[in-house]
C-alpha cells in the first residue's frame, strides 16, 4: 500500500511539474543584432566573453570550466535567456565549486526555455538535485529527461541507461542516509590542504607519514581583462610528504628529483614498511613504477615491468602486508575504457607473474578505482561507480573467506556520498581512514580529509567531486599509538570499516651490539605454524629502522641478518590478541668473533621432553646456512632451563635438547667436530624467576663461537 501511494505522489508531481513547464516556458534569446538592437557594444562585449567562456568550456576540463565560469556570468549578465548558455553556467558550478546548489537557478532557467538544450537542462538539473541531496526532485527531472529523449538517435538506449542508472543511484542514496555510519570526518588543514587540488593520500602503516599527490597551477596568472590565456598543461601534479609531529601534520614538502619531475607525478602505493613507493608514470598511455628508499633518498623511478603494465591505463596500487601480491587497477582488455582491479603475484625467483583480473564478485559492469589492500592482508577497499554506488564512485570493501571473496559492502553515508569518494585507505589500527574530497567548507578544490570511526557519536554531512589524472619470547605486547591523534574516550572500530582480523605493529631500529650504530640488515617473517617465511625486506641502510605490519592470529618468528654478524632470533606469538597493537623492537647484532653469543628464539621442545618441533625447522635450516657461510666456523651448543623442577633433571634435559640441536646439523651435513653440545640447566639465568616472562626467557637455546 506504502508502494502504490508513492508511485501515486510521484506521478502526480510529475504531472505538476510538466504543467508548470507548459505554462512557464520561455523563448531562447540568441546573442544578436536582432535582439539587442540598441546596445552594440554591449553585445560585442558579451560575445567576447561569451566565445571566451565557451571555448575554455569545450576543453572539457575540470579546470578549464572553472576559468570559464567568470567568462560565462558576464555574458549572461548581459542575456540570462540563452538556454545554452544557462546550462553551460549549471554545468560549471556542479564540477567547480562546493556549493552545486548555485547551479540550479540557471539550469531551471535553462528548462524553462523552448530549444534543444531543454533535455540536456533536466538531466543537468537531476544531478543538481542529486548532489544535493534532494533526491525525489532529482528523480522527476531525471524522468522529464527521459521523456525529451529521442527514441531515433543512436544514442537512445546508452542515455536511457545513464539516466536510468543516476535514479537508482537517488534512491540507494535515500536509504543510505537513513542508517548513516557514525563517523566524524576532519579536512586535515590549511597547513596540508591548498585552494588547489590534494589527493590519493597514502599513509604509511604505522600513521607518521602521509603522502600524497597535488595538482597546482604553475603557469603565469591572468587577469580577467587578458582573456582566456589558460592552459590546463599550467597544471600538474607532483608528489608531496607530511609529517605527524606532536599530533600535528607539518608542512608539505615536495619529494623532488628524481620523483617529481616536470610531467604529471603521482603516488600510487606504499610497501607496509614505507620502503618501496608505487608512482604513476605518464608514459606508455600511463604504467606504473616504483621507487625505494635508501638511507632518505628516494632511488630513481623504475617501471613495474611487462606482467603489470600494459599499452593500456594502470594506476593506483597496492601491496599486499607479506610483499608477495601487488593489486592495482588497469583499463585493458576493455574497449569502453572501464577499469577493473587486477592483481600479480611474485613466483619463487622473486619476479612478478602476468596480472590476472579480481573478477566477480569484485568487478562491476562499471569502473573500479583506487585498490586498498588492509594490513590484515585480507580485506580490500576500493572504489567503484557499479554495484549499488549512491552516486558516482562510492567506497567498497570486499573480504577474502574461504578462498573467495564476499560481495562488495557499500561503506555507508556519510563517508559516500551522492559524488565522487576515492583514495580511501584505512590506518593499520582500523580507528582511521584517509581520502580526498571536494567538501563544502573546504580550502579549494579537493582536500584531504580524516575519517575517525566512533560510537554514540554525532555525524558530519558531506559530499564531494571529480579527480583529473589519477582517473586516467613473546615480546611484551603492550597496546600504543604514540604517533596517531589521541583517540576519544569511547572509539571503537566501525563494524563495516574492518574485519575481525586485526594488526599487529612490529617495528624498530637494528643496531651493533658494541657500538650502537644502525645496520643494514635484511629481516625475514616466517609463519611458525606453516614453517615458511611468508616475508622479507631490509632495514633503512641510514637508519637501521624496520616496520612491518603482522596479521594477528598466528605464531610469527623475526630473523635479523647482517654480514659478518651472528643472526638474531625472535618469537612474536600474537594467536591470541584481539586488538591493535604497536611493538616496539630494538635489535642488537653481534659481530661474529669468539665468545659471540646469540639466543635461537624460534627453537622449540615438546613440554618436558627434547623432541624438536617442526616449527623449529626453519630456524635450524637457518643455522645449516651460517655454518656453510662461515666454513671456519666452531660453535657450542647450549640449552637452558628455569629453576623450575629438580637441579638434576633441568641440567639432564637441557643437555640432550642441545644435542637435538647438534643431531639435526650433523644430518644436514655439517662436521660434527665443529659442534659442541651443552646443558646448563638453570645456572645461567638471563631473567628473574620469580615472574612468568623471565622464567620464559630462561628456557632457551644459545649458540656461542669458539673459533672463527
Amino acid at each position: 500500500m506504502k508502494i502504490i501511494s508513492y508511485c501515486g505522489i510521484l506521478i502526480s508531481l510529475m504531472l505538476l511539474c510538466t504543467d508548470i513547464v507548459s505554462a512557464q516556458q520561455q523563448q531562447n534569446v540568441e546573442f544578436d543584432k536582432k535582439h539587442f538592437p540598441k546596445d552594440k557594444e554591449g553585445l560585442k562585449n558579451a560575445q567576447k566573453h561569451l566565445e571566451l567562456g565557451s571555448e575554455l568550456y569545450d576543453r572539457g576540463f575540470l579546470s578549464s570550466k572553472i576559468a570559464a565560469l567568470p567568462y560565462l556570468l558576464y555574458a549572461n549578465d548581459f542575456n540570462p535567456n540563452n538556454a545554452e548558455l544557462n546550462v553551460m553556467i549549471g554545468d560549471c558550478y556542479l564540477r567547480s565549486t562546493d556549493e552545486k546548489g548555485l547551479a540550479i537557478k540557471y539550469l531551471e532557467k535553462a528548462a524553462m526555455i523552448l530549444s534543444p538544450m531543454q533535455g540536456r537542462a533536466y538531466e543537468l538539473l537531476g544531478e543538481a538535485y542529486h548532489l544535493t541531496y534532494e533526491f525525489d526532485k532529482a528523480i522527476l527531472h531525471l524522468n522529464l529527461c527521459k521523456k525529451n529523449l529521442d527514441t531515433k538517435a543512436k544514442t537512445y538506449a546508452a542515455d536511457l541507461k545513464r539516466i536510468d542508472k543516476r535514479i537508482a543511484e537517488c534512491v540507494t542514496g535515500k536509504d543510505l542516509i537513513k542508517t548513516p555510519v557514525n563517523v566524524f570526518i576532519d579536512n586535515l588543514g590549511g597547513v596540508v590542504n591548498t585552494a588547489d587540488s590534494e589527493y590519493g593520500p597514502i599513509i604509511s602503516v604505522d600513521g607518521a607519514t602521509l603522502y600524497f599527490t597535488s595538482l597546482r597551477f604553475k603557469g603565469e596568472k591572468t587577469s580577467f581583462e587578458q582573456g582566456a590565456s589558460f592552459d590546463e598543461n599550467d597544471y600538474v601534479e607532483d608528489i608531496y610528504v607530511t609529517y605527524l609531529k606532536n599530533r600535528k601534520w607539518s608542512l608539505p614538502e615536495a619529494l623532488g628529483s628524481p620523483i617529481n619531475t616536470s610531467a604529471n607525478n603521482a603516488v600510487a602505493g606504499i610497501s607496509s614498511g614505507g620502503d618501496i613507493l608505487f608512482v604513476f608514470l605518464p608514459e606508455n598511455g600511463g604504467d606504473l613504477g616504483y621507487t625505494t628508499l635508501n638511507g632518505d633518498t628516494w632511488a630513481p623511478k623504475k617501471p613495474l615491468g611487462s606482467a603489470i603494465n600494459s599499452p593500456a591505463h594502470e594506476a593506483s596500487a597496492s601491496l599486499s602486508p607479506d610483499g608477495r601480491t601487488l593489486y592495482f587497477v588497469s583499463n585493458r582488455n576493455n574497449p569502453e575504457g572501464n577499469h577493473q582491479i587486477y592483481y600479480s603475484s611474485r613466483d619463487i625467483d622473486g619476479a612478478w607473474t602476468p596480472a590476472k583480473p579480481i573478477g566477480a564478485p569484485i568487478a562491476s559492469e562499471y569502473d573500479e578505482r583506487a585498490v586498498f589492500m588492509h594490513t590484515n592482508g585480507k580485506t580490500l577497499y576500493f572504489s567503484s561507480n557499479g554495484h549499488n554506488t549512491m552516486g558516482g564512485y562510492d567506497i567498497f570493501r570486499s573480504d577474502f573467506e574461504n578462498g573467495q571473496w564476499t560481495t562488495p559492502v557499500n561503506m555507508g553515508y556519510p563517508i559516500n556520498t551522492p559524488e565522487d569518494d576515492l583514495f580511501f585507505m584505512l590506518s593499520a589500527s582500523g580507528h582511521y581512514a584517509y581520502f580526498s574530497s571536494f567538501r563544502k567548507g573546504g580550502f579549494g578544490q579537493h582536500d584531504l580529509y580524516r575519517i575517525t570511526f566512533i560510537e554514540e557519536k554525532p555525524l558530519v554531512n558531506v559530499s564531494e567531486d571529480n579527480l583529473m589524472a589519477y582517473m586516467q619470547k613473546p615480546l611484551t605486547e603492550a597496546s600504543v599509538e604514540k604517533n596517531m591523534p589521541e583517540l576519544l574516550p569511547t572509539a571503537t572500530v566501525a563494524a563495516n570499516a574492518t574485519t575481525a582480523v586485526t594488526v599487529t605493529l612490529l617495528k624498530g631500529v637494528v643496531k651493533d651490539a658494541k657500538t650502537h650504530k644502525p645496520l643494514f640488515a635484511s629481516i625475514e617473517i616466517t609463519d611458525n605454524d606453516l614453517g615458511k617465511v611468508i616475508s622479507s625486506f631490509t632495514t633503512n641502510s641510514q637508519t637501521g629502522s624496520y616496520m612491518v605490519a603482522l596479521p594477528s592470529g598466528k605464531n610469527y618468528g623475526l630473523v635479523v641478518k647482517a654480514a659478518n654478524y651472528l643472526f638474531y632470533s625472535e618469537n612474536v606469538d600474537i594467536r591470541k590478541h584481539t586488538e591493535y597493537q604497536e611493538i616496539y623492537k630494538d635489535v642488537t647484532l653481534n659481530e661474529i668473533q669468539v665468545g659471540a653469543k646469540t639466543v635461537l628464539n624460534n627453537i622449540f621442545f615438546g613440554f618436558g621432553n627434547a623432541e624438536l618441533s617442526t616449527a623449529s625447522i626453519i630456524e635450524l635450516k637457518r643455522m645449516v646456512v651460517l655454518l656453510n657461510d662461515q666454513p671456519s666456523l666452531r660453535i657450542e651448543i647450549s640449552g637452558h632451563t628455569d629453576n623450575i623442577g629438580t637441579a638434576e633433571f633441568n641440567a639432564m634435559l637441557s643437555g640432550m635438547r642441545a644435542k637435538a640441536v647438534v643431531n639435526y646439523l650433523v644430518e644436514s651435513g655439517i662436521a660434527v667436530d665443529r659442534l659442541t653440545s651443552v646443558g646448563y640447566g638453570p645456572d645461567q639465568p638471563i631473567g628473574p624467576n620469580t615472574t612468568a616472562q623471565g622464567r620464559a626467557a630462561n628456557r632457551r637455546t644459545e649458540i656461542k663461537v669458539l673459533e672463527n
